[in-house]
């Protein structure tokens, strides 16, 4: 892949790919279905829904490989979904307490529908890609172009970061909705110019073009900016049962730095939580940031976690998902995560 300008910023990449396991999630679903925690050993029971991909299960996985669940005093019953709003459908029905959001999904708690509870993992798999032959370099090459892009998707959320940061509006492209998949084909055939879209996506694409040129990528605006996925509650839950909260908070916060020490042996274990073979999350490392939750602390209390998810925010405003966004600081439970768990590591 060629790459023609310099990058506005760098990422520290520690883990697997966001969107890896995109296609693994009907085989994982299939393998799992509903459970709950092996030998979690009774306590509050909560009712958490997670993805089938890495991204979407590692900290639960690894909570339940280490016995983190039964530590905190928490029996967990797992749930599986294949999206983000169908968990949050399934917090406001009261059939979940817990849930696992993209960051495509983050509209959701800009709603009122969901509070966010934990910043899981940083996703740095984004990119804005040109054909060789199409003349673009740099965004503002963009202009009047054909794009291709799944909309309601990071890809899209990709391409108006991009667009804005060169001083172009949405409407400056001419923007060509598909599915992702039919993206890949888009781009490998002609069909468009460019395409916003995501690893491993791009890793196709680049098999057909493999000369294609990246014209931007989600961690040229990291730290400012990024696309976090998130463990969200019940917005009332934390008022209800705050103690409840703060354990299953802490028992994230302990898993998430468990991986961010061990992200290879932690891509093991959640092959074997979703009953996938090793060599599927294997190696899988390069387009996820998982920080400590010290790190995610300073963050949060320095404003840049708020000001990433009012970032997104405003593109949620313009991709039409949301009118009214609320403010981070309504919906992110910033002082209930830096507390949790922290009595039990003094």
């Amino acid at each position: 892949m060629t790459r023609h300008r310099t990058p506005r910023g760098t990422g520290h990449r520690a883990a697997t790919g966001l969107f890896l396991a995109l296609a693994l999630v009907a085989t994982a679903t299939g393998c799992g279905g509903d459970s709950s925690s092996g030998g979690s050993g009774g306590g509050d029971t909560v009712s958490f829904g997670y993805i089938a991909d890495y991204s979407g299960s590692a900290a639960l996985a690894v909570a339940e490989e280490r016995g983190l669940w039964k530590k905190a005093g928490v029996a967990p019953e797992l749930k599986v979904f294949t999206n983000g709003p169908l968990q949050v459908q399934a917090l406001g029905s009261g059939d979940l307490e817990f849930g696992y959001l993209g960051p495509g999904a983050l509209w959701l708690p800009a709603s009122g529908k969901a509070s966010v509870v934990s910043v899981n993992m940083l996703g740095l798999a984004d990119r804005v890609i040109a054909r060789p032959d199409s003349g673009i370099r740099e965004p503002a090459d963009l202009e009047g172009r054909k794009v291709a892009v799944a909309e309601g998707t990071s890809g899209e959320m990709i391409l108006n970061l991009t667009l804005r940061e060169a001083g172009l509006e949405p409407d400056d492209v001419t923007k060509v909705a598909m599915d992702a998949s039919t993206v890949v084909t888009a781009f490998s055939s002609g069909q468009v110019d460019a395409a916003a879209t995501w690893y491993p996506l791009i890793d196709t694409i680049e098999k057909k073009v493999p000369d294609l040129v990246e014209v931007a990528a989600t961690e040229d605006y990291y730290p400012k900016l990024t696309f976090p996925n998130v463990f969200v509650s019940r917005p009332e839950l934390a008022r209800e049962d705050p103690e409840l909260v703060e354990k299953v908070v802490g028992v994230l916060k302990e898993a998430g730095d468990w991986i961010a020490r061990n992200p290879e042996e932690s891509e093991k274990v959640t092959a074997d939580f979703l009953d996938l073979p090793a060599e599927q999350l294997e190696g899988a490392t390069e387009h996820v940031e998982i920080l400590p939750s010290s790190e995610l602390t300073r963050l949060s209390e320095d404003g840049t976690v708020g000001g990433w998810l009012d970032g997104l925010a405003d593109m949620f405003v313009e991709m039409g998902k949301v009118r009214k966004p609320r403010k981070s600081t309504e919906y992110y439970l910033s002082d209930l995560y830096a507390s949790a768990g922290e009595a039990d590591r003094t």
